[in-house]
């Protein structure tokens, strides 16, 4: 119970954090949501009735299932690299650097 409330906190700020207007908040929203929806998977394999992966014994009535794990370990990766790409956006892609067509391009 306290993990499905853990995500549905975490879900319910990336989604209030993803509706900002300003940038960096709108990167740190996807964080959240990606911190979100990992331990959503991580919790598919069965937390609470499971023991460690590499159990005593090869019985899968009492080892965690590796899949979901596997699944978790990727979007980490994937989640990180998307993260960096949106910093870089954020930090060059302001409408403050951009001069418009009716700049001079004098500094403000």
């Amino acid at each position: 119970m306290i993990l499905a409330l853990t995500v549905g906190l975490l879900v319910a700020g990336a989604v209030h954090l993803l509706l900002q207007r300003d940038a960096l908040r709108v990167v740190l929203g996807f964080v959240l949501l990606g911190h979100g929806v990992n331990l959503l998977l991580f919790s598919a394999g069965g937390v609470g009735r499971r023991g460690e992966p590499l159990g005593q014994g090869p019985d899968p009535a009492v080892t965690a299932d590796p899949l979901p794990q596997a699944f978790v370990l990727t979007a980490i990766v994937i989640a990180f690299a998307i993260t960096i790409y949106l910093l870089v956006l954020a930090v060059t892609g302001t409408a403050r650097d951009v001069a418009g067509p009716d700049d001079d391009g004098s500094p403000t």
